[in-house]
């Protein structure tokens, strides 16, 4: 049981790491691009925070998983 629960916690951390990763590289395109095309940050944004919630999606539902494995 114990072992389980480690596991489960490691999972939970690379999850919270994939998902930091992710964050961080949509962001700095994000960033990248407004800095190029200053005129374009309205619908930078926009597509940044669609494709920001989607990684927080998918990392709350890998957490969701790596727990339920318990």
């Amino acid at each position: 049981m114990a072992s389980e629960i480690a596991l489960a916690s490691i999972g939970a951390g690379l999850v919270t790491l994939g998902a930091a990763v992710g964050l961080g590289m949509v962001a700095a395109a994000a960033v990248g691009g407004i800095a190029r095309q200053p005129e374009s940050a309205p619908k930078v944004q926009v597509t940044m925070l669609i494709a920001a919630a989607f990684i927080e999606g998918l990392a709350l539902f890998g957490m969701v998983i790596c727990f339920l494995q318990v």
